[in-house]
């Protein structure tokens, strides 16, 4: 049952971060006032770049936590599973990347 709630909170997570995205983007294309008069949507756009950076990296970090553990084990049964294992320990890590790229694409707006 614990994996299932892991893999529930993962995609959840990852459901957050599209829906931060693509508000950005709908609210970008109808902003009719200028920053300077909008105080607010200044402080909003601050709050959506932590929450992307943020909400990814707690998903990474969930995700690279399970990963990590069974490359460890993989890796002190055979030596040669060193490469493999690093390479599965980095891909959670784009999620970040990713996170961090919505984090600016709101800030550049």
């Amino acid at each position: 049952m614990g994996k299932l709630m892991n893999t529930m909170l993962i995609f959840g997570i990852v459901l957050v971060a599209m829906a931060m995205m693509f508000s950005t983007v709908s609210a970008q294309e109808h902003e009719e006032t200028t920053e300077e008069a909008n105080p607010v949507g200044i402080g909003l756009k601050l709050i959506g770049a932590g929450l992307a950076v943020g909400l990814s990296g707690i998903g990474a970090g969930i995700g690279e936590a399970s990963i990590g553990a069974a490359a460890v084990g993989a890796m002190a049964e055979d030596p040669k599973m060193f490469g493999k294992g690093l390479l599965m320990t980095v891909i959670p890590e784009t999620i970040v990347i990713f996170g961090l790229l919505v984090a600016f694409m709101i800030l550049g707006s």
